[in-house]
């Protein structure tokens, strides 16, 4: 048998079984790369290789010596579920580097991290100001968990009192000029309505969509085979009718949630106002 043959095959059998005992390890082990999975990760790499390419070593001890560094992990794992000690003495435990705003220069120095590093860390988390940070943490996984000042968080609809309807996953419903009805058909849409959906945005079949894509509100999302097709303008009239009728809940919603009498009669007037407008415009969202 020629070598390079030799080679292949036996590659291609250690490439097999480390698959098959990755999956066995789980998940974890690729997503949390603790000491003990990076030393277990090496272990394997090196013993694959040394399969592939010696001829002198034996199939049935590269078999053994790869289920000894598969069992170790996984009945690892196993312990740390049992006990909170161990799983400390094997991962070791999140180090806290910064603390209400303040830099823990001891922490730094015991996990050996310089100013630069840790400002890398930050970045990579869209954090360039430090005076931006309320804490970090150093995660077992080598990971930088950071939190904004409170001052700084983004306003949210629950920080005014808006009630925000549940959001359920989008689904994509055509991919490369295919409808897909069960996914149509799983989320209450009929094919006739897409179809009127993706004819508004310059489609005139399925064919013409390469891909198409409902969220939650069922707002249809399109992406044309041919990009030089403009949408047509009865989907930006639908929407601005839509996002006027949105304004005008909020403000209602907003004078029955006040108890400031003068702001609830500021809340009613401009509801008011919405209603005009969208009398004023009716004739314009009919054309």
């Amino acid at each position: 048998m020629a070598e390079s043959v030799y080679v292949l095959i036996r590659g291609l059998s250690a490439f097999v079984l480390m698959f098959v005992l990755t999956r066995m390890m789980g998940k974890r082990h690729i997503t949390q790369l603790t000491y003990y999975d990076y030393i277990v990760g090496i272990s394997i790499g090196s013993i694959a290789a040394k399969m592939t390419f010696d001829p002198h070593v034996r199939m049935s001890n590269f078999i053994l010596a790869m289920l000894i560094w598969t069992i170790i992990p996984i009945i690892l794992s196993k312990l740390e579920l049992k006990s909170n000690r161990f799983r400390d003495l094997m991962e070791g435990d999140s180090v806290t580097l910064i603390k209400n705003g303040k830099i823990l220069e001891e922490n730094l120095k015991k996990e050996t991290l310089t100013v630069d590093e840790l400002m890398v860390l930050l970045r990579r988390q869209g954090f360039f100001k430090i005076s931006d940070i309320e804490s970090a943490i150093l995660e077992k996984d080598g990971e930088l968990s950071v939190m904004k000042r409170r001052e700084l968080e983004p306003l949210t609809p629950t920080d005014v009192g808006m009630d925000v309807q549940t959001e359920r996953p989008p689904c994509i419903t055509v991919v490369d000029g295919n409808l897909l009805e069960k996914t149509m058909n799983d989320y209450g849409y009929t094919k006739e309505w897409l179809l009127e959906e993706v004819k508004k945005q310059g489609a005139t079949d399925f064919s013409d969509v390469f891909l198409a894509q409902i969220d939650s509100m069922g707002n249809v999302y399109v992406d044309l085979y041919d990009d030089n097709i403009k949408s047509s303008k009865i989907k930006d009239q639908l929407l601005l009718a839509a996002n006027i009728k949105q304004l005008q809940s909020n403000l209602v919603n907003f004078s029955l949630q006040t108890d400031n009498k003068e702001a609830k009669k500021m809340y009613n007037e401009y509801a008011k106002q919405m209603d005009q407008l969208m009398e004023d415009m009716s004739v314009y969202l009919k054309e």
